[in-house]
């Protein structure tokens, strides 16, 4: 490879970290809904100005319900995103230093490959062989014959391992220019993510501003009285859940609870992991973290990675993951609860374990 594209390329790719300390906007496509999607540019969806009746708000509830579910879906998708832009950025660095490296290994073999040049010619441009023959001395010939040995073999190091290194350093800049442009695609990806995230949000948003006091009021117990509904059937297509919060916990499972308890009235942002706010899988992925057994960071990727349990085996610490999607997901701490942090305007709470649709359950320490 010639050395000044390789050093340019290498000076490019080094400049170009610096980049990699700017806050990320984006990365993976949010994930499918089953439900309509309004698009990001979309209006919130129309509604009575004033809502007279029960059956009104009942539709408003499950407007607001289903946006916030669209929210968390493209939450999770740009937290994965945001994990592989770290990944990759972090390969970016490895592979620049790998380039420097390798162009300072380059010169060096370069500078001794010409020492063994410069000597042949201050030889009168013969080689060691040729010079050996010509002589008359017995002792000298002998005597040179390792010499040409040891000089041929040193060579043939050094052209074989320029050889190598010249290989490895165009291997090293073929895979940062990959990474870096699936870095860049990651970044386009959420950004998109970020979008229909805030999209989502304030269509919700806007439904609940144009209800009054009372109405609010009214709102916020039907979305009660539609938790404790799943929640009690729930309950009912299962045996009675212990209220020994210990039973076979392990340690880790003791420790993720009492971390993920201690969170509890912290505010729902979403991409957040604390230690101020969190979003339903920052919360689970930390209590894990602080009990010494580090998780994947998104629902999702909980969900495809961790060991699957039967619902009825669960213990506190498992986690459950909610909704077709696996979307959402919320820490169980036993006696049928979980401690979760539900979505934009809510806080870190308890609530029922069966309050909303259940996907399955994973087991951390298991």
């Amino acid at each position: 490879m010639n050395r000044r594209h390789c050093a340019a390329a290498a000076i490019t790719l080094v400049c170009a970290l610096g980049l990699l300390t700017v806050p990320v906007q984006a990365i993976a496509a949010p994930t499918p809904d089953s439900s309509p999607s309004p698009s990001a540019s979309a209006s919130a969806p129309a509604v009575p100005a004033a809502p007279s009746s029960e059956k009104d708000l009942e539709k408003i509830r499950e407007q607001i319900e289903t946006l916030y579910r669209q929210a968390g879906a493209a939450t999770d998708a740009y937290n994965l995103a945001e994990e592989q832009t770290k990944k990759q950025s972090g390969e970016i660095v490895k592979l620049a230093k790998a380039i420097v490296d390798g162009q300072a290994r380059i010169a060096e073999l370069k500078d001794r490959a010409g020492a063994q040049a410069r000597e042949q010619y201050r030889n009168g441009g013969l080689p060691p062989g040729a010079q050996l023959v010509l002589s008359d001395d017995p002792q000298l010939f002998l005597d040179g014959v390792n010499k040409v040995r040891t000089s041929q073999q040193a060579s043939k190091t050094v052209l074989a391992e320029l050889t190598r290194t010249q290989e490895d350093l165009e291997t090293y800049t073929q895979d940062a220019s990959s990474n870096w442009h699936k870095l860049e695609t990651n970044r386009v990806k959420q950004a998109k993510a970020k979008k229909k995230i805030n999209a989502q949000i304030a269509a919700a948003e806007k439904l609940e501003s144009r209800l009054e006091k009372k109405e609010l009021a009214r709102l916020r117990q039907l979305e009660q009285d539609a938790a404790n509904r799943a929640q009690s059937a729930w309950l009912a297509t299962r045996p009675t859940p212990s209220v020994d919060v210990s039973g076979a916990t392990t340690a880790a499972g003791k420790a993720a609870v009492a971390f993920a308890t201690a969170q509890i009235g912290k505010p729902y942002v979403w991409g957040a992991t604390g230690p101020g706010s969190y979003d339903c899988s920052g919360l689970t992925s930390q209590a894990w973290a602080a009990a010494g057994r580090p998780i994947p960071r998104t629902s999702q990727e909980q969900w495809r990675l961790l060991p699957r349990i039967d619902i009825q085996d669960m213990r506190p610490g498992d986690l459950i993951i909610y909704h077709a999607d696996a979307s959402h997901v919320g820490m169980y701490v036993g006696d049928g609860a979980i401690v979760h942090s539900p979505r934009p305007g809510r806080r870190v709470t308890l609530a029922g374990a069966g309050s909303m649709k259940i996907l399955g359950v994973v087991r951390p320490d298991r």
